[in-house]
């Protein structure tokens, strides 16, 4: 990245800065550099180190936001779902979804009042709202369609098929969304493939950024080392929770940001996982909330609270919410068993939502908007700040801000990102037997057993041949210890070619380990080892940085290493 920033330095003046490197910012990134546009992407964290690193992990149509009268957006974010589903289909996997159903008319007059304005969410939404709600989803649903639609059953059936369900139900209802299995590597690929796209282009994480007073930003190292100086024509703010924050920055104090956190736990659950049979149950806790448990990697993870919060630096899943969700899944699964020993790791984010005065949290728009500060004294860019939005409809959000940043720049669109493959995504083999055809390629050519390629075929797409190439060319390679489907030649292609900063960017993002509950402290001290080694860290570095993953885990995941 250095050559890049350098001549980027050189030329000062540059189309686009985008501050912040979640799925928005990520997403804006790959789209303007598709349409060759110069771009420097900052992040002060690690790529998808926020908000996007804590959703409920499912890529959706928004089947709630019917309630609200949301039309036009489920009618984006089914239509986002399906493209997804074509274009990430190595993250992005179709999810069953069942419903259960506790009455067959109630939430009638409760779900009118909701859709013309009232600031209360329905309770009790009955079989025949809940039918409707289907009906209308499945004609949103139709563009691009690559699932079923939806089906219902009875109570016996229901039973026969879910015996641990709770026998209050009167019915069920099936419908299908998808799930996004590794949502920190997507917005890594996104930001990658920008890269590939624009040679002129850079991204940096672990920065922070400054105000020049001769009307220039500044970017700096977090040690305080200036890295660039450069003069953007746009600045686009896609710092999520931290929006405020950063207008501060740029000298333009707001409140744009009104948002809730959403809390989430992980659980060793096999008993639940045989229950579930690859399905997600979508339900309604005892307040109204809208809950959900599913599979997620060998894990059941069931969320999500939705609560008014202001500190995105210290948000936290919380033991009231824990209670709460266990609580909920004690009622809902009254056969299981569901105790705190069972949680294997918790996480928190806010939801960079439109500052708001309902009282229901939930009813506060997942809808997007992007409020624009005019150049001013002192200021000669405009500044353009991403509000709201949810991870499904990342790229159709993305297409209408550089639609936007385009005009206003006098150039024209050049690429559709609507079937652009993302990273992995291409070339993905979609049957069985293309799989199996596919994985014996890299396999031959690597001397990698095919199951090997087929664990890496999951964490990285067809990004995986790249991977076994190094490797095969990496001296004693072996599995990780506690986590043999990770080694040490592929933490070493990770380490090389990825932009890690930290031990903390390895764990937490780069793979799956910590989010899956598997981080031993054997396995932290390794991982520790080989970055401390690749990277020329000295003893007191190596400490700190096992130091601050343990905090971390602790403070925030409800892990304590053993």
């Amino acid at each position: 990245m250095g050559e890049r920033m350098a001549a980027m330095a050189a030329r000062v003046e540059i189309d686009v800065l985008i501050v912040g490197a979640g799925v928005n910012g990520a997403g804006l990134f790959r789209d303007l550099t598709a349409q060759g546009l110069d771009c420097l992407l900052v992040e002060k964290n690690d790529y998808a180190a926020g908000t996007s690193a804590a959703p409920s992990r499912l890529i959706h149509g928004g089947l709630k936001y019917l309630e609200t009268g949301e039309f036009r957006l489920v009618a984006q974010s089914t239509l986002e779902r399906n493209l997804l589903l074509a274009n990430a289909p190595h993250y992005v996997k179709p999810l069953p979804t069942l419903i259960p159903i506790f009455s067959w008319t109630k939430g009638i007059g409760a779900a009118l009042r909701t859709l013309f304005g009232s600031k209360s969410a329905p309770r009790s939404r009955g079989a025949l709202l809940i039918k409707i709600g289907l009906m209308l989803y499945d004609f949103y649903g139709a563009r691009h369609r690559v699932m079923p639609k939806h089906s219902t059953a009875g109570r016996a059936a229901s039973l026969r098929d879910l015996p641990a369900l709770t026998p209050d139900i009167v019915a069920t209802g099936t419908y299908y969304d998808a799930t996004v299995t590794h949502p920190e590597r997507l917005i890594l690929e996104l930001v990658r493939d920008g890269l590939a796209d624009s040679p002129r282009s850079a991204a940096l994480n672990h920065v922070r950024l400054e105000r020049a007073a001769d009307g220039a930003l500044m970017v700096h190292s977090l040690t305080g080392e200036a890295v660039a100086s450069v003069r953007p024509k746009i600045v686009v703010n896609a710092a999520g929770p931290w929006i405020d924050e950063v207008n501060a920055i740029l000298g333009e104090p707001s409140r744009m940001i009104g948002g809730t956190k959403g809390s989430h736990i992980l659980l060793d659950h096999p008993d639940l996982l045989k229950e579930l049979k690859g399905r997600m149950i979508y339900f309604e806790a005892d307040d109204g909330r809208i809950c959900l448990v599913f599979e997620y990697l060998g894990r059941a993870l069931a969320g999500s609270t939705d609560i008014k919060a202001a500190n995105p630096d210290t948000v936290r899943c919380e033991a009231d919410e824990v209670d709460y969700l266990l609580e909920s899944l004690r009622k809902l699964l009254p056969k299981l068993r569901f105790t705190r020993d069972q949680i294997v790791y918790v996480y928190s984010g806010i939801r960079p939502l439109p500052a708001s005065d309902a009282k229901d949290p939930g009813l506060i728009t997942r809808d997007h908007a992007t409020p624009i500060l005019e150049p001013a004294k002192g200021r000669p860019y405009p500044v353009y700040s991403l509000v709201g939005g949810k991870w499904t409809t990342f790229r159709g959000y993305a297409e209408e801000v550089a639609d936007m940043l385009l005009t206003r720049l006098s150039r024209t669109r050049k690429v559709s990102t609507r079937d652009l493959a993302i990273g992995g995504g291409r070339n993905y083999p979609k049957t069985d037997a293309e799989r199996h055809s596919w994985v014996a390629k890299p396999s031959l050519e690597s001397g990698l057993p095919e199951a090997r390629i087929g664990e890496l075929l999951a964490h990285y797409g067809t990004g995986a041949s790249a991977v076994a190439v190094h490797i095969a060319a990496f001296a004693g390679d072996a599995p990780l210890p506690d986590a043999p489907d990770y080694s040490t030649g592929e933490v070493d292609y990770v380490l090389r070619t990825e932009q890690v900063g930290s031990l903390s960017d390895l764990v937490f993002r780069r793979t799956t380990l910590a989010v899956t509950g598997r981080l031993t402290a054997r396995l932290v001290e390794a991982l520790a080892g080989q970055t401390a080694e690749t990277f020329g860290w000295d003893v007191a570095r190596r400490n700190e940085e096992i130091a601050a993953v343990r905090e971390r885990l602790k403070t925030f995941h409800g892990v304590d290493l053993k």
